[in-house]
């Protein structure tokens, strides 16, 4: 449904996106990462129509966003950063004024209206200019007319920014719901968001693609996977306790977090260091407050493949 090939962008000699290309497919929602200035936002407004590329194109549903704008724009619901809006108009009338340029039926306008106005929790704030709301409301809002046509693309740019953590949940919700027919790609900083609600996830560095997999995929490249996290009630047996793990065959390397008593194993050579720290720990007698095994970090992937970059 969405098929971009050799996008790039360039502003003078700035190369802001550079020869990219990536195929999403129904029912993936696609996380899309990136430190700043990376080509996150470039990309995605390439691929709503909102932005012409320098040289490729974008297919969305079949229709060159280029010369079949108005088809492929028909079937993509779009939220900008910044959910620019008419700050004058109140989100009740602001919807309506949606509703009516995407051609929405007026017997089908309300009974739609009604159902998103909800799906956001809007009723509160419905007859408020939107200029008097809060950076969480205007998201809801802006978020709110990206899906009130029912389309079959949604492309949403930091969508949970300036919500509460409550929000953030229900959205995040939202978004897996509409996800079983639609295809999403969610461009984000928040990398506990593309391991709720993602199911595939692209890393851009310098407009180019670094990485793409599923979220647990990269998290399997982290040095963090498969190490073993053990936390002692005694803190004054963690620095002796470290030396001891860190001298087993099966753990290369150790780190420690002094404030929560904590001590990190990471595997030599592959090997699996739950079942040898779990022994010692039982030789030795320790008292063991929590004892995991890491599945992987994604800030630890995340500044790996872009160089140290922030997200």
């Amino acid at each position: 449904m969405i098929d971009c090939q050799g996008l790039t962008k360039e502003y003078g000699r700035l190369r802001a996106v550079d020869d990219l290309s990536f195929r999403v497919e129904p029912g993936e929602v696609l996380g899309f990462l990136g430190p700043n200035g990376a080509g996150k936002s470039t990309t995605m407004r390439i691929v709503a129509g909102f932005l012409p590329p320098t040289a490729g194109r974008a297919l969305v549903c079949g229709f060159d966003v280029e010369k079949q704008s108005t088809a492929a724009k028909r079937r993509i619901g779009y939220l900008p950063e910044g959910a620019p809006s008419y700050p004058e108009m109140t989100p009740r009338t602001f919807l309506e004024f949606v509703a009516a340029v995407r051609g929405m039926p007026a017997a089908k306008r309300k009974s739609r209206l009604d159902e998103v106005i909800a799906q956001l929790h809007l009723d509160r704030v419905l007859d408020q200019s939107i200029e008097t709301l809060s950076k969480g409301y205007r998201r809801r809002v802006g978020l709110a007319q990206a899906i009130l046509h029912d389309p079959d693309v949604l492309i949403l740019d930091e969508p949970t920014d300036g919500l509460d953590p409550n929000q953030k949940f229900e959205v995040r919700e939202l978004i897996s719901r509409m996800s079983r027919d639609k295809l999403i790609v969610v461009s984000t900083h928040i990398l506990e968001e593309v391991e709720a609600v993602c199911s595939r996830a692209i890393i851009i560095a310098g407009g180019r693609i670094v990485a793409d997999d599923t979220p647990r995929g990269l998290a399997a490249r982290s040095r963090f996977h498969n190490a073993v996290t053990i936390e002692l009630g005694d803190r004054a047996h963690v620095a002796a306790a470290s030396e001891e793990i860190g001298a087993l065959p099966e753990v290369a390397s150790v780190e420690v977090d002094e404030q929560v008593g904590a001590i990190t194993a990471f595997p030599a050579n592959g090997r699996q260091p739950l079942a040898a720290v779990n022994a010692l720990a039982d030789a030795r007698g320790w008292h063991i407050a929590a004892l995991r095994v890491e599945a992987g970090r994604l800030d630890d992937v995340f500044r790996t493949v872009t160089g140290g970059a922030s997200a």
